[in-house]
């Protein structure tokens, strides 16, 4: 049921946001912001990881596979997967009407 529920979640969300988009058009720089500050907190969740494998000198995989269990980083992932689906949708409703 939740697998379900995230595929159509994934499919429903990027049309919902490209319809609120093209309705008001600062829906573009709040889904961009988010977007940017979901980048950052992934990739510093992703830096320090990687900074506390090396200075433990922890084994590198099993480390590296726990950042998956971070509800921050799978928040942030989700949105973004979101996200790109969004802007790739925005761009393919320009290129179609023109």
């Amino acid at each position: 049921m939740l697998v379900i529920f995230l595929i159509i979640g994934s499919m429903i969300l990027p049309i919902l946001m490209v319809v609120l988009y093209k309705k008001w058009n600062w829906f573009q720089l709040l889904f961009t912001s988010v977007a940017i500050i979901s980048v950052l907190i992934a990739g510093n969740i992703l830096t320090f990881a990687i900074y506390d494998v090396i200075k433990h000198e922890k084994v590198f995989m099993t480390t590296i596979h726990g950042i998956f269990l971070n509800p921050l980083f799978l928040i942030t992932g989700a949105y973004l997967g979101v996200y790109v689906i969004f802007s790739l949708l925005e761009q393919l409703f320009k290129n179609w009407s023109k």
